[in-house]
């Protein structure tokens, strides 16, 4: 089971929901949320890069008494920088140019590629009892997150929600009145890129439905910008899945697309 953010602030749920949430504070990607013993936590902190496209800057990982910090290559271990492959009580770190993985023997592994996309996999033991942008691992999509009682929230709101107060942050909460807009008109076009036949292997593992939608929105969001992070990283995201359900997806990067 697999929680994961990519590309223009997409976030899938360890329960299936797909949204976006565009907030630059620090939070709570996922953590283990039983109120006597955290075993683990893991923050996010996005910012806009030079091109103006949202990339991770840092993830604050604690894994027991361990505190790790990721930037693009580099990793703190308890306020120290490492070498990797590192491995101390239970806690595995490896990374090289393109990613950097954590494998705790708790039941994580977590990888991301130093830029726009974090995955983090959880043993089922700790079904139910997780909380943050990832949801909270029930196996029912949309209760608990975006449903709490007879309160439904949007994914701005429920986003808000996931922040980490700092005492001297300095962001801003994104708007929770924003209305998403209509992208229907690239429909076409991104059902054709997700159902090549590279991804032949794909389609029965993963609900391409959701992907179709996160594309649309991306192309939304260029307005007619076809740089290669607009088009791409929803792709990217679904061939990464799909190799993760065991897949193969075939070689669908071209020399003009990607």
């Amino acid at each position: 089971y697999v929680c994961s953010t990519w590309g223009n602030n997409h976030f899938k749920t360890f329960d299936g929901d797909i949204y976006q949430f565009p907030g630059i504070c620090e939070y709570n990607f996922v953590s283990d949320c039983r109120e006597s013993y955290t075993e683990f936590s893991v923050h996010i902190q996005r910012a806009l890069n030079s091109h103006n496209h949202p990339e991770i800057q840092y993830i604050l990982v604690k894994i027991k008494d361990i505190m790790v910090y990721l930037k693009p290559k580099l990793v703190v271990v308890d306020g120290r920088i490492v070498k990797t492959p590192y491995y101390s009580s239970g806690v595995l770190i490896e990374s090289n140019d393109i990613y950097t993985k954590i494998y705790a023997k708790l039941g994580m592994v977590l990888m991301w590629n130093q830029q726009d996309a974090l995955m983090v996999e959880l043993d089922n033991k700790f079904n139910n009892y997780t909380c943050g942008l990832c949801g909270d691992y029930n196996g029912i999509p949309i209760y608990n997150e975006f449903i709490r009682g007879d309160a439904s929230y949007n994914s701005i709101t429920y986003g808000n929600l996931q922040k980490i107060s700092k005492p001297n942050a300095r962001c801003e909460d994104p708007d929770e009145t924003q209305a998403l807009p209509n992208c229907n008109g690239h429909r076409e076009e991104c059902e054709r890129l997700l159902t090549s036949s590279a991804f032949a292997d794909c389609r029965l593992r993963l609900n391409l439905e959701t992907y179709i939608q996160a594309c649309m929105q991306d192309k939304c969001a260029c307005n007619g910008n076809d740089d290669s992070f607009c088009l791409c990283s929803t792709i990217s995201e679904y061939s990464r899945q799909c190799s993760h359900a065991g897949g193969r997806p075939g070689e669908w990067r071209t020399q003009h697309f990607c």
